[in-house]
Order: structure tokens, then sequence, then C-alpha cells
């Protein structure tokens, strides 16, 4: 039998996050990394180099090899329309790198031109791939916690006032899409519509208090969920000096609590076991510092892709799915300018 084909990928923008994208990557044995392309010349340089593949300073070209299956778009969040649609055209299949855009528009129009050219779509949010995350859905889909009552995120994150000035583009909102919910939030807010369910309504409050940038520092809602629940959001890159991410799910037979990749709740009715190996899991946090976010959570993501296309079929984590938590933010941001509840 003949031996399968590696999986080709290349990589757009040549930033911090796609780092993560290239070591995943070069860890696969399925998957092979085949070229970098970045605008900046030099920066797609010393990428190709690290990595030991071809690069480009112009994207257009490097969609033309043929030993390319998937693109992956590191760019910054604003920035993934254009090489999106330019790869779906190429016939490439496509990962980008959260959130899938900025706005529900660009966001559609990302879906409807993969629809169109026919190439599968993933969004990475590497959270729901964590053990605990599965674990904790699982309970929720088994009935286990009874009718859900109280879902909440709280994110409360630091980012240093250098943080935002190395980079420019963070925290505009024509780029940044906004800023802590956004950017930083937005893992544990898919999160909590996962596992709760959708969300109904929203009255959010948003506000810019430690860092001299246009999008928000500290982003709060009030949430209804259409199963009758209720919850809240606290996104915040200025809550010194940074604390995990926590996710806590309560309904009328038990609570569940994740603090970043960890449970450390688990106190459901009747049940006097507890998934104890998930209680001290070694864990990456980016709370204040963007380099310790753990990428282990892009693997499967990566090889799910590669599953899809010699399966044909659609990825786990596809268009649709990635499309919620940015419908969430940019509401609480319309509810937070309007001083209105938005009904989704």
């Amino acid at each position: 039998m003949s031996e399968k084909k590696q999986i080709g990928f290349g990589i757009v923008g040549a930033g911090m996050i796609s780092a993560f994208h290239a070591q995943c990557i070069q860890e696969i044995d399925d998957a092979r990394l085949v070229a970098v392309a970045d605008k900046i010349p030099d920066k797609a340089r010393q990428a190709g180099e690290k990595y030991g593949v071809e690069y480009y300073d112009d994207y257009h070209k490097m969609f033309q090899r043929d030993d390319i299956d998937v693109i992956n778009i590191c760019t910054p969040s604003g920035l993934h329309l254009d090489p999106a649609l330019a790869a779906a055209q190429a016939g490439k299949h496509l990962i980008i790198e959260k959130p899938l855009e900025i706005t529900l528009d660009r966001v559609d129009q990302i879906i409807n031109a993969c629809k169109k050219a026919k190439v599968k779509l993933a969004c990475i949010f590497q959270r729901r791939f964590d053990k605990a995350a599965q674990r904790l859905k699982e309970a929720v889909e088994e009935n286990q916690l009874g009718r859900l009552i109280l879902g909440d995120a709280y994110i409360k994150w630091f980012r240093t006032h250098e943080y935002y000035a190395q980079a420019k583009w963070r925290g505009t909102l024509a780029i940044d899409g906004g800023a802590a919910l956004m950017n930083q939030s937005i893992h544990t807010i898919d999160l909590l519509q996962w596992i709760m369910g959708p969300v109904q309504s929203i009255f959010g409050k948003v506000g810019t208090f430690t860092h001299d940038i246009e999008g928000e520092d500290i982003g709060l809602a009030i949430l209804t969920f259409k199963n009758g629940a209720v919850g809240v959001i606290e996104g915040s890159t200025s809550a010194y000096p940074g604390f995990p991410s926590r996710l806590e799910i309560h309904g009328e037979k038990g609570t569940v609590i994740i603090s970043d990749r960890n449970i450390t709740t688990w106190e459901i009715e009747g049940q006097a076991e507890k998934p104890e190996e998930l209680f001290a899991q070694e864990a990456g946090s980016g709370s204040s510092d963007p380099t310790k976010i753990n990428v282990e959570g892009h693997k499967p993501q990566i090889i799910d892709m590669i599953a899809a296309i010699r399966e044909n079929r659609d990825p786990i984590l596809g268009g649709a799915e990635a499309r919620k938590a940015v419908q969430i933010i940019t509401t609480i941001y319309q509810s937070s300018k309007t001083g209105k509840i938005i009904i989704l």
C-alpha cells in the first residue's frame, strides 16, 4: 500500500502566534510546513530561515504552489479577510486564528467564500479541545448538572502599556476590533456559549481605564441564554498582575469551575467520584504574558483539518461555530454604545 501524502501547509503572517502554528505543524507526522509569508520582507525571511522553508513577502505567490493544501492565517485579527478570500479562491483550505474576523459582515464574507470555493474552513478555538472543557461538555450533555441556571466567564488578565505600544494594531478598532473582549477574552466567551447554549439577549458595558488605546480594557455583560439560564462576562487587561481565566457553570444539581485548563471545582449531587486527573494539569496561562499561552490545543485542530480533508467532511470547529463568539462580543459593544439590551 502506498504511503499517504503529507498535507502541505503555508502560513500567512510571521508574528508571535505563527510560531505556535509552525511548531504544531512540524510536530505532526501527517503534516509538512512548506512555506511562510509576511508583507515585511525581513520577517518573512527570518521565519523561513527559522523553519527551513520557502518564504514570500507576497502571499498571492505562495498560494500558487501546488504543494500547499492548507493556509494558516496568523495576521492581526482585522487583516484576516483579504488573505482568506484569496486563499479560498486559490482552492486552499483554511485554518484561521481567532477571531475569524472582527465584524459579522467580514466573518460571513469568509464563510461564504469558502462555501463557494468548496474549501474547508476552521477557526482556532483551542480551549474547546482541553480535557477539562471536554469533560464538562460531556457532563452537561448527559444532564449530570441538571437544568442549567447560571454560567459565568471571568477573564481578569493584565497587559502592560508596552504590550500595546510594541504592536500598533493592538487595541485598535480597525484591526483588533476592540481589545480585552475581542482579543483576550474570546476563548473563554466561546467556551461559555459552547457549554451553556445559544445566547438570547445581552446588556453590555465597556470602558478604557488604564491603557491609551481605542478599544476596551474592561468589558462586562449580563447574558440571558435561550434555555432560560443567565450569566455574566467580565473581561479585562487591567487586572494587575493578571489572574487565571475562570469558567463557572451552575446547574440545579451541581457546579463545575474551570480555571485556565484545570478543573478546580466538581460538585455534583450524588456523585462521589470526581475527574481527579483533570484537577492538576500543567497549564500555560496568558493571564499576564501572551507568550505563555498553551499551544497544545492548536495541534488537535490541525490534525482535525487533515482528517477532514482525507475524509471529505467539515472540520469540527468551522465557520458557523467561530461566528458565535464574534456575535456575542460585537453585541456587547453595540449594547454598551446604545445603553440598551440587545436581543440576538
